[in-house]
């Protein structure tokens, strides 16, 4: 009986291992370059006005997490920036932020 109780339990750890799911960061990575357009402390997201992200996502605007809140302490609304967005569906997030310019003041 012992024999048979390791083994099942032996087998029901190694199915439960190979069930699980990868760590978030773990999930694909890609490039991002956009321009923040708005800014929520409260969430710690950015909405960002990018461009075609790998084979992820076409050019649009939307909110993104972004972690962590030392990489959200970055922004401010006009930068332009280059980012790493890391998704693992259906969970994203914006890391690894660059700031690599800012968007003309509006005119008076």
């Amino acid at each position: 009986m012992p024999r048979t109780f390791s083994a099942v339990a032996f087998l029901l750890l190694l199915l439960a291992a190979c069930s699980s799911k990868p760590p978030a960061s773990g999930g694909k990575h890609y490039s991002m370059e956009g321009t923040v357009m708005a800014l929520d402390a409260k969430s710690q997201s950015a909405t960002i006005a990018a461009g075609q992200i790998g084979d992820w996502m076409g050019p649009m605007t939307m909110e993104y997490p972004v972690k962590p809140a030392s990489e959200f302490q970055k922004l401010h609304v006009g930068d332009k920036i280059r980012a790493t967005v890391v998704v693992d569906d259906p969970a994203f997030y914006v890391t690894d932020v660059k700031v690599v310019g800012s968007a003309p003041a509006p005119a008076k």
